[in-house]
This record gives C-alpha cells, sequence and structure tokens, in this order.
C-alpha cells in the first residue's frame, strides 16, 4: 500500500534503491541532472531516458504509476514539443521532452524508494554545516514538512472545487474553478498559522523548533 505524498507516491520495499541512504540516492539524482543538461543528442537523450525508466522500475512504479506521472507531464510536454519541433526541428524536441521527462521519472524514483521523513531528517543533516552562518536545520527542515503536508490538502481542494464546477455546468469556466481555489488555500494557510502561533511555535527559536518535531511525529 503506497503512502499518499507530493512527492510522488512512497512504494514501501526492500529493492536496492530502497535501501540506498536517502543522502546517497539526492546525490545520485544531482548527478543524474548534471549529466542530462550536460550531454546533448538524441541517442543520448534515448538512454538516459531508458537509465531512468529502469530506475523508476526499480524503485517500484508500474503501469498506473507510468500513467499517472505522463498524464500530468502530457499537459507540458505535448506544446512544449510542437513548439520546439517547429522553430528547431523534431530531433531538439525530442531532446527537450525527453529530458525532462527522464528527470521527472528519475525524482519519481527517489521519492518512491524514500519515506518522507527519512527525506527530511537528511535535509536537516544536510544543513547542519550552515548553523554557524544562521540556519536553522530543524526550522528549515520544518518548513519542508509544512509545504509537504500542505500540498495534498491543496490538490484535493482542487479537485472539490472541479467537482463544484462541474456539478454547476462550469467545467470550461477558469473563474469557477480558480477563485474558489485560491480562497480555500489562503484560508487553510491561515487556519495552520493560527494552529502554530496557538501552540507557541515561533515565538522561541530553540523551544519552537524542539516543538515543532514533537508536535508532527
Amino acid at each position: 500500500m503506497s503512502t499518499v505524498s507530493p512527492l510522488g507516491a512512497y512504494l514501501p520495499g526492500r529493492s536496492a534503491l530502497h535501501r540506498l541512504r536517502p543522502g546517497a540516492k539526492l546525490l545520485g539524482l544531482f548527478a543524474f541532472a548534471t549529466t542530462v543538461v550536460a550531454l546533448r543528442g538524441t541517442v543520448t537523450t534515448a538512454l538516459l531516458l531508458g537509465i531512468a525508466v529502469l530506475l523508476a522500475l526499480f524503485a517500484g512504479l508500474r503501469g498506473r504509476d507510468f500513467w499517472r506521472v505522463t498524464r500530468g507531464f502530457a499537459l507540458i510536454a505535448i506544446p512544449l514539443f510542437a513548439f520546439q519541433a517547429w522553430q528547431n526541428g523534431w530531433e531538439r524536441g525530442f531532446e527537450v521532452v525527453g529530458d525532462l521527462f527522464a528527470l521527472i521519472l528519475a525524482a519519481s524514483a527517489v521519492t518512491a524508494s524514500t519515506a518522507v521523513d527519512d527525506m527530511l531528517d537528511t535535509v536537516a543533516w544536510a544543513l547542519q554545516p550552515l548553523r554557524p552562518l544562521g540556519v536553522d536545520p530543524e526550522r528549515v527542515a520544518f518548513a519542508f514538512s509544512l509545504v509537504i503536508r500542505a500540498i495534498p490538502s491543496i490538490l484535493e481542494v482542487a479537485q472539490e472545487t472541479r467537482a463544484a464546477a462541474r456539478a454547476r455546468g462550469l467545467d470550461h469556466s477558469l473563474r469557477a474553478r480558480v477563485v474558489p481555489l485560491v480562497l480555500r488555500s489562503v484560508a487553510h494557510a491561515q487556519l495552520t498559522g493560527e494552529a502554530m502561533t496557538a501552540r507557541g511555535i515561533g515565538d522561541d527559536d530553540t523551544e519552537g523548533a524542539g516543538n515543532h518535531d514533537g508536535d508532527e511525529r
């Protein structure tokens, strides 16, 4: 059973990717992204795309997961490919779209094989050297956790807003979808801020950071 995550669906497993430390996976993802940006050519793009697909399979992604990722990316990929093909030829269009899809699949492989809490712990650990410069790693990780936990709520609100617009026969009305989504998202952010204020989070740097961990867990 997968755990809902804004970064993708975490799929518990025992693959080599699951056993790899989150920091190593993030470094590997960075190296992969650097390679994608540095290299050019349709053959290279096809090769990197194949590697990304294999990584996604190792992470446990299957047909429905690939479809979810592909469906979301198609909204951007189709017009982007059409524009690049028109301006620079289909080869360039394939490179641009293929490189982006390879990065998305590689990132999906990382998130599918890494629990969100492990990822946040890694972020806090990686920021420790910046503590002398005034950076609070726990606070930054807490900010990440707030964002991560807020995104599913916003997606749920978006679905409810779309369903409400459809029920009123306003499927094609951008205003009927966007305005309620923005208002409810702002209201959600205000409620979160009020809840944090009520708990005293942010009043004191040290105690606040400590409370965050306890409250979130």
